[in-house]
């Protein structure tokens, strides 16, 4: 997400830091330079020349001319306007008479039916009682996608085979409320393009239900298109939000960008992975941290959160400052990081000199390393896991032959964790004073 974006600017604020004092010209060569990187990105281009336009009426004025540090003082207007032109946080508006309604709306292909599934299971892990509602009867498939979705984060999905999606829903709403279920998340037909026949049918469901939210969901590897798609809708149908999807497959990500600063529509959810986990709540300071290259501490503990168990992670932690550590632990930790996602997302996330050491590292090689360590271990006996000093030469043929890799990788392994052992209790004994020369 946003990588090529991330590694213009990267460059282009290296050369503005090195510079004891900016010129004008100077100024003028990095907006250049910015807005191209901009439009690389798919930014439509009156929202980048509007951007960057902001940008040099501040960066050659008083702020800058006196600051310390001049190039750090440009980066720190140009996260000020990025933040601006990414809109204000907007919450789900769940208020009202319950249930509260979300109707998903979008053309075919964008990702609405996982969107739904996506969304719903976020607010079922905050307390509401959700319904999923299959609304689409065209598309081959698309009910029994939502059921298998529904029946995976376990929230119940209501159909009705052979009757019109806005009798579908009406009926759905009755359900909802003998059910006392909270949210009702509607997963509307789409089409392959906008029509006068889709729009209608919109307009008809939402007759019968009166949503609080109607979320265009918007595919981000079609670029520009995108902004189209946002404009069409939003013209004849009321929409509240945007939920953009395939955030994690774009490498520019413009289009994010480009559709909520021209629309007005204020961005509501990014969807960043295929797991059904992988659903952020819009926030556009941590957005535009990690459009910057700063990136985001706040979002790398909330996934942490979400995939380890503390009472856990607590008890592992400790045995590991005891030097009592073993690979079976190693294995569950090798497990828990994998939920948080997938590496490129995690390595965008960190902030500052870690984030760039992260970026230098190839995403598939360090995937490819995890996937390679956990083979080694699941190969273990359990007895070898708590006692890895029981890895003699045959015992280490075997577990290499039956993890697909080399005896090579096994030693390798196994050096690293005794590495890791003799560095926490290295530590204890310190009392932690080898933890900043490791970080440092």
């Amino acid at each position: 997400m946003f990588e090529n974006l991330t590694g213009r600017l990267d460059d282009i604020f290296k050369q503005l830091t090195r510079r004891g004092k900016l010129s004008e010209a100077d100024v003028d060569q990095a907006m250049r330079e910015v807005r191209l990187a901009l439009l690389e990105a798919d930014v439509h281009y009156s929202v980048a020349k509007k951007f960057t336009n902001n940008v040099r009426e501040r960066a050659v004025g008083h702020e800058v001319s006196k600051a310390l540090n001049p190039g750090q003082q440009v980066i720190k207007i140009v996260n000020e306007e990025l933040i601006a032109l990414l809109g204000e946080p907007s919450k789900i508006n769940l208020t009202g008479e319950k249930p509260y309604v979300l109707m998903m709306v979008g053309l075919q292909g964008s990702g609405k039916t996982t969107a739904s599934a996506k969304i719903a299971k976020k607010l079922r892990s905050q307390g509401e009682r959700v319904l999923l509602v299959a609304a689409d009867p065209y598309r081959p498939a698309a009910i029994k996608q939502l059921q298998t979705l529904g029946e995976r984060i376990d929230v119940p999905v209501f159909t009705e085979d052979g009757k019109k999606p806005p009798e579908v829903v009406k009926n759905a709403l009755r359900h909802a409320r003998n059910g006392n279920f909270t949210v009702m998340i509607v997963d509307t037909a789409g089409r392959s393009q906008l029509d006068e026949a889709l729009m209608s049918e919109l307009k008809s469901i939402n007759q019968h239900v009166n949503a609080v939210e109607t979320l265009l969901v918007v595919d981000a590897m079609i670029g520009q298109e995108a902004l189209h798609v946002a404009e069409g809708f939003r013209d004849t149908v009321k929409i509240t939000g945007l939920v953009f999807t395939k955030m994690d497959g774009d490498a520019r990500g413009g289009a994010a960008i480009s559709v909520r600063s021209v629309t007005g529509v204020p961005i509501k959810f990014l969807s960043t992975g295929e797991g059904l986990d992988a659903m952020e709540a819009y926030d556009p300071g941590r957005l535009s941290s990690r459009i910057l290259g700063m990136g985001d501490m706040i979002g790398l503990i909330e996934k942490a959160e979400q995939a380890f168990d503390q009472n856990q992670a607590q008890a592992q932690a400790q045995k590991m400052l005891k030097g009592e550590f073993t690979l079976e632990d190693f294995l569950q930790q090798l497990k828990q990081v994998k939920k948080m996602g997938p590496i490129s997302q995690l390595f965008d996330m960190m902030p500052g000199s870690m984030g760039q050491v992260a970026r230098n590292v190839d995403p598939k090689e360090a995937e490819g390393q995890l996937k390679r360590t956990e083979a080694i271990i699941s190969s273990m006996t359990l007895k070898e896991r708590k006692n890895p000093d029981l890895l003699n030469a045959s015992r280490r043929r075997r577990i290499a032959k039956g993890s697909g890799t080399e005896v090579q990788d096994v030693n390798r392994l196994m050096k690293q964790f005794r590495d890791i052992k003799k560095l926490m209790k290295t530590m204890q004994k310190s009392g932690g004073r080898g933890l900043p020369r490791l970080f440092g």
